[in-house]
């Protein structure tokens, strides 16, 4: 989600954890609840001329469903989302 928001600045990984017999390990859990009534989408101050969106904005109700409806079969989220443009390779 925060790579769609913030138009690739901010880009996400794939999740992986690794386990240190030495250490315990610390996980933090972060939620986000739009409203069902809103968009997914790049922030419109993120858009200009000079950077063009790079996601496609979709009501809320359709990205979840869209998004849980994806099979496991290590695919992002993120390329049904991404727009097709020579400037978003590599985002």
């Amino acid at each position: 989600m925060a790579q769609i928001v913030t138009n690739g600045i901010y880009r996400s990984i794939e999740h992986r954890a690794t386990i240190n017999s030495q250490k315990e390990r610390l996980s933090i859990a972060t939620f986000y609840n739009p409203k069902l009534d809103g968009e997914m989408g790049p922030a419109p101050s993120l858009i200009n001329d000079q950077t063009p969106a790079f996601f496609k904005r979709i009501g809320i109700v359709d990205y979840f469903k869209g998004l849980f409806s994806r099979e496991l079969d290590r695919k992002s989220y993120l390329d049904v989302m991404r727009i097709e443009n020579k400037d978003a390779q590599n985002i």
